[in-house]
């Protein structure tokens, strides 16, 4: 997903000529925009400056410094803060000729890919079975505004789109008080690159679209990641696991025979030494929240 927004931030700077050959896309991201940036730099030529949270997984730092980015993981701190990883992104592309930085949370060619690409997909692929509901977390707000506008459009409104939330974000409270109030729920996720403490400019034009919201509890969603690895074979990070959790109850809450569609937006490889080691699943006391006969796949310390 984060792919499709990466490429058409990169096409929509130089449509409007942000950027030439040679020049350098900076982004502050906690690290999978920040890789399909990566990706696309490569291609097209530019270099590529990442600023993330200090504290995402170390596979996705080292892998944007194998794909050439120059990488700076920087303290964690809130937006409000000067120091927060964007506003640091912000200023170090002000310091550079040619280059960009792409805004990826307020940027609304992320919002853009989503219309263009995968509502038009889910649409495509559900049309002869039927869609009743669309559910996702959300980081920038691209994928859920995007996605979510294009279903309410095409559907005449028909299709139920939901917010699938971590703990630790403001989102569904703004959505349960309609849009009173921004209170956290939780304080904190194992997830990474999902929640939100305020509203994005790519998740602003739609959130009055959003029907309702889930809070997704980290127990739910690290038993998820255990459940697919063994039920269905797939080996998928904690974001995508609170999405399949926050699915299968839109779904149950939606009734018998409904059919909801969300996104499997990342793979365990970027977070392995955390979600499958002993010692930090104990750290976060959620050595519990997995079924014991699946502690077999927990192989690391």
């Amino acid at each position: 997903m984060k792919d499709r927004a990466a490429l058409y931030i990169v096409l929509d700077a130089e449509k409007k000529g942000l950027i030439k050959p040679g020049g350098t896309i900076v982004e502050g991201t906690a690290g999978n925009t920040g890789i399909g940036l990566a990706h696309v730099c490569r291609a097209r030529g530019y270099k590529c400056v990442i600023y993330m949270p200090n504290t995402q997984s170390a596979e996705k730092i080292n892998l944007l410094r194998m794909l050439g980015a120059e990488v700076y993981p920087v303290p964690a701190v809130p937006f409000a803060d000067p120091q927060n990883y964007n506003h640091q992104a912000a200023r170090h592309a002000e310091k550079l000729d040619n280059a960009v930085w792409t805004n990826q949370f307020d940027n609304v060619a992320n919002r853009e890919a989503h219309i263009l690409t995968t509502g038009p997909e889910i649409w495509a692929q559900t049309r002869q079975t039927g869609l009743d509901g669309f559910i996702c977390a959300t980081g920038t707000g691209g994928t859920l505004a995007g996605t979510t506008r294009y279903l309410k459009d095409v559907s005449g409104g028909q299709v139920q789109c939901w917010l699938a939330d971590p703990p630790g974000s403001v989102l569904h409270t703004y959505v349960q008080t309609k849009r009173e109030r921004m209170e956290r729920t939780g304080n904190g996720s194992i997830t990474e690159g999902i929640g939100q403490g305020r509203l994005t400019s790519n998740l602003q034009p739609d959130i009055d679209l959003i029907d309702n919201s889930l809070h997704i509890e980290d127990e739910a969603s690290i038993a998820m990641v255990f459940r697919m690895l063994d039920e269905e074979g797939l080996y998928i990070g904690a974001s995508s696991a609170l999405n399949l959790v926050a699915a299968a109850r839109m779904a149950q809450k939606l009734g018998k025979g409904s059919k909801v569609a969300t996104i499997i937006c990342d793979g365990a490889a970027r977070y392995q030494t955390r979600l499958f080691s002993r010692k930090w699943l104990e750290s976060k006391s959620l050595l519990s929240a997995i079924p014991s006969h699946l502690h077999r796949y927990i192989v690391l310390p």
